[in-house]
């Protein structure tokens, strides 16, 4: 979408932020000034005064952004459809201090798709992260759960973070392995 760069930006109205890497909410403050370091899937990291800062997507606006539009679905979408659309969503899913999504990064370990009581989807996720004390995780979980409950007929997304096995470098993607240099 937006990319990496140090675009200068001042906030146009107060907006919820959370401290990178401890993953502590705060408000910003209208006026407040800083750069966007980083504006990936539709969130953006920004850099205030020493210390970066993730803005979720629906607060683009506070940057001067538009927001990212929700999925669509086709009519009489397969879950098949439904499965594609839903890793597209978690691709949109960043580390907010590696320019990487999460899939890429092999922080998905697993998805299944399936139907509750009254025959509506639901998805659930297993997903890990890169360091087991990264204060980021609640933060990156709730992206994913919010991203994926926008697609229409998903009624529900349940979204574990789990640590067995331990991530390592090797599952990333050779994509991800080659961009970080790391092999």
């Amino acid at each position: 979408m937006y990319g990496q760069h140090n675009e200068p930006v001042t906030l146009q109205r107060d907006c919820r932020a959370v401290l990178i890497p401890a993953g502590e909410e705060l408000n910003l403050k209208q006026g407040t000034s800083g750069f966007i370091t980083q504006a990936l899937g539709g969130s953006f990291t920004v850099y205030v005064e020493g210390n970066l800062f993730r803005i979720a997507g629906q607060d683009a606006d506070a940057l001067g952004k538009e927001p990212v539009a929700p999925p669509e679905v086709p009519e009489n979408a397969s879950d098949k459809d439904i499965e594609d659309l839903i890793w597209a969503q978690m691709r949109t899913c960043y580390d907010p201090e590696i320019p990487i999504n999460i899939v890429d990064l092999g922080l998905i370990y697993d998805c299944t798709l399936g139907r509750d009581t009254q025959g509506g989807r639901e998805v659930s996720i297993n997903m890990t992260l890169t360091a087991p004390g990264c204060g980021m995780g609640d933060i990156l979980v709730q992206d994913v759960r919010e991203k994926v409950e926008l697609i229409p007929t998903i009624k529900r997304a349940h979204v574990e973070l789990v640590f067995d096995p331990p991530w390592n470098q090797s599952m990333m993607s050779e994509e991800a392995r080659l961009q970080t240099g790391m092999y």
